[in-house]
C-alpha cells in the first residue's frame, strides 16, 4: 500500500492563505510538478560541486571536518527540498522552506571557516553561488514575500561571512567591496525570483477571478441542464411515448389506462423532485460516466466546496470515470460532515472515494498521479491509499 501522508480520519479541514499569499504551486500544481526535477538536478549538482571542489582545490589545508559537515548540511538542503516539493506533500511548507535557509547560511559559515585563510580563488566560494540558487530552487513554492526574507538572510549572512574573511585575511580589494561581491549572486537571483513568483500569482489570480465568475458557474449550469435534459429524454422515450402510441390504436381509453398514466405521472414528478435534490456532485458523476456510480450525500454537503474545489473534484471524477479500467457500479462516494466540532461554526466535511480498479497499484499511479498532485494542493489533508486493484481518497474542507 502507499500512503500520501495518512492521517486518521478525524482532522480539520485545512484553509488557505490570502491570494495574495498563495505559491505558483498552489495556482499551477501541475506545472510545479514538471518543474520539480530542476530542484532535484540543482541541489543534487550543488552538492557535487561542493564536493569536489572541498576535495581537490582547496586553498589552504585548513579543516577537512569542517569541510564534510559542509558538504552534509548542503545535502541535508538538498533533501529538504526535494522531499517537501514532492506535489504528494504539497504544499511546501514554512517550516521546510525555513529548514533550508538555515541550512544554507550554516553551510556559508562552516565553509569559510572550513578554508580558514586568504581568498586565491572565488571558484572555491561556491557557497556563494550554491545560496541565490537555493531560493531559485523554490522559486515556485513559496510566496514572494518568504523569498525575499530567505534571500536577504542568506545575502547577509554571506556577505558578512566574507567580509570578515577580507578583513583577517587581505586578498587586494576593500572588505566593503568583498562583502557586496559575496552578497550579489543571492540578491540578483532573489530579485528576480520573488519578480517571477509575484508576477505570476497576480497573473493566475485575475484569471482564476474571470474564470470563476464565468466558465466555472457556466460549465456547472450547462452540466446539469444537460443532465436533466437527458433524464426528461430518457423518460419520454422509455414510458410516454410508447404510451401515446398505443393509445392511438385504442378505440376508447380504460381504467387500466388511466391508473397507467397516473402512474407515469407519479413517475415524471419523482424524476423532477429527485433533480431538485440533486447535488451537482451528482450531476458530474452522472454526464461524466454512469448512472451506476453512487454518491452518498444525505446532507447535500457536497453543495459546500467553493468554485476552485467543485473544479478539481469534477475534473477527477472524469478522469475516474473515463479510466478503461474503471468500471462506473466500483466507484462509490461518500460525502459526511466529520463529528469534531469548532465551536464557531459547522464542523468540516470528509468526501471519501472507494474505488475499485481493474490495474496495478503501479499502473494507478501511473494514470491519475497528476490528479492526485492536483488534488493534494487544493486538500492539503489529502490521504491516498493505492493497492492492486483498489483505490481510496480522502479528504476534508470547510463549509462554505
Amino acid at each position: 500500500m502507499t500512503g500520501d501522508r495518512p492521517g486518521p480520519d478525524r482532522r480539520r479541514a485545512v484553509t488557505w492563505p490570502r491570494a495574495s499569499h498563495r505559491t505558483a504551486q498552489q495556482y499551477d500544481p501541475l506545472g510545479a510538478m514538471g518543474s520539480r526535477p530542476l530542484a532535484v538536478v540543482l541541489g543534487a549538482g550543488g552538492v557535487l560541486w561542493a564536493f569536489l571542489v572541498s576535495l581537490l582545490d582547496r586553498d589552504v589545508l585548513g579543516s577537512p571536518t569542517l569541510s564534510a559537515l559542509t558538504v552534509l548540511l548542503l545535502a541535508a538542503s538538498a533533501v529538504v527540498v526535494i522531499t517537501a516539493s514532492s506535489p504528494f506533500r504539497a504544499p511546501f511548507t514554512r517550516w521546510a522552506f525555513t529548514a533550508h535557509v538555515a541550512l544554507l547560511a550554516t553551510a556559508t559559515v562552516t565553509s569559510a571557516a572550513a578554508q580558514w585563510g586568504p581568498d586565491r580563488s572565488l571558484v572555491n566560494d561556491f557557497m556563494v553561488l550554491l545560496s541565490a540558487v537555493g531560493i531559485v530552487a523554490v522559486a515556485p513554492y513559496r510566496p514572494w514575500t518568504d523569498l525575499v526574507v530567505g534571500g536577504t538572510v542568506l545575502a547577509v549572512v554571506g556577505g558578512a561571512t566574507f567580509g570578515t574573511v577580507a578583513s583577517v585575511h587581505p586578498a587586494g580589494v576593500p572588505v566593503p567591496v568583498a562583502a557586496f561581491l559575496a552578497a550579489a549572486p543571492t540578491l540578483v537571483l532573489t530579485a528576480a525570483s520573488a519578480v517571477f513568483a509575484r508576477t505570476f500569482a497576480g497573473l493566475a489570480e485575475r484569471v482564476q477571478i474571470r474564470a470563476g465568475s464565468y466558465s466555472v458557474q457556466r460549465a456547472e449550469r450547462d452540466g446539469i441542464t444537460a443532465s436533466v435534459q437527458q433524464d426528461r429524454s430518457t423518460i419520454l422515450a422509455r414510458d410516454v411515448a410508447p404510451f401515446f402510441a398505443e393509445l392511438r390504436t385504442r378505440a376508447s381509453i380504460t381504467d387500466a389506462d388511466r391508473a397507467r398514466a397516473r402512474d407515469i405521472a407519479d413517475g415524471i414528478r419523482q424524476g423532477m423532485v429527485a433533480e431538485a435534490d440533486r447535488t451537482w456532485l451528482e450531476y458530474a458523476v452522472r454526464i461524466a460516466g454512469d448512472a451506476a456510480a453512487t454518491v452518498t450525500d444525505p446532507d447535500g454537503l457536497a453543495a459546500a466546496m467553493d468554485a476552485d474545489q467543485r473544479t478539481v473534484v469534477r475534473a477527477f471524477v472524469r478522469a475516474l470515470l473515463a479510466a478503461d479500467t474503471v468500471e462506473p457500479d466500483e466507484v462509490h462516494v461518500v460525502v459526511e460532515p466529520l463529528d469534531e466540532g469548532t465551536g464557531s461554526g459547522p464542523p468540516p466535511v470528509r468526501m471519501t472515494f472507494d474505488v475499485a480498479v481493474a490495474d496495478s497499484d503501479v499502473g494507478i499511479h501511473r494514470r491519475f498521479d497528476p490528479y492526485f498532485a492536483v488534488l493534494r494542493v487544493t486538500f492539503p489533508d489529502l490521504d491516498v491509499a493505492v493497492r492492486p486493484s483498489s483505490l481510496t481518497l480522502r479528504f476534508s474542507y470547510d463549509q462554505h
